[in-house]
């Protein structure tokens, strides 16, 4: 098992959106921010916020990552990967932070043999019919 982590691209060409809940004095200390400037909106002021938050930690989240053996970043998963392990007789065990995808050619047959567990902290995306076949190898 390598110590290593396997740094994939940085950014992905889409976003996750996710909602949160905030009391209005917190809301409005945010919405002061932006009417001096200090940031150019709420979205700014919270991405600014959660990076802050994740480099004070970011020696933790490395070690978590290398003890997880986790991949970093994005991972895609074409037919022709798939068809590959299946051909060497292993099975895929995905474990990635960050955004993990099957291609849109994956039949749920291809899937089903080739991926033995699915693991992703951050977002999985593949079709629905690959999410149902895959539904109890998903964690």
């Amino acid at each position: 098992m390598s110590a290593e982590i396997q740094r994939l691209r940085d950014k992905a060409g889409d976003t996750e959106k996710i909602t949160i809940n905030l009391g209005f004095i917190d809301l409005g200390r945010i919405d002061l921010l932006v009417q001096e400037g200090f940031y150019s909106n709420r979205t700014d002021f919270i991405r600014t916020a959660i990076r802050n938050q994740l480099s004070t930690q970011g020696e933790e989240v490395k070690e978590s990552i290398t003890r997880h053996t986790l991949e970093l970043g994005l991972r895609h998963y074409t037919r022709g990967d798939l068809e590959a392990v299946k051909a060497a007789g292993e099975t895929l065990h995905i474990k990635v932070l960050g955004l993990a995808s099957i291609g849109a050619d994956v039949t749920p047959a291809l899937a089903l043999a080739t991926i033995e567990s699915i693991n992703v902290l951050g977002a999985f995306h593949a079709s629905s019919e690959i999410k149902a076949v895959l539904a109890d190898r998903i964690r």
